[in-house]
């Protein structure tokens, strides 16, 4: 994650929701052109990483067995913290 936009509730993620722009030449790019970058993309489509796997997962909530309601990783079932 590169950024979160916390008034605007988007965020900005390395590698997703790439644009394109075209820009004029400048001193940060002398011959302008074409340039891919990344857009904020809302923070309801983002997913939470499973701790076992490192991968996309949904969220459930359960209690524990001190009945405490904590947030665990559907696809593991391993307890996010």
């Amino acid at each position: 994650m590169l950024e979160v936009l916390t008034t605007e509730e988007r965020a900005i993620v390395e590698g997703i929701n790439m644009v394109t722009k075209h820009t004029k030449p400048n001193a940060k790019n002398p011959q302008g052109g074409i340039i891919k970058q990344e857009a904020p993309i809302h923070i309801s489509n983002l997913n939470v990483v499973d701790p076992a796997t490192h991968k996309p997962t949904r969220i459930g909530r359960r209690y524990n067995d001190k009945d405490k309601l904590v947030r665990y990783a559907k696809k593991s079932g391993e307890e996010i913290k």
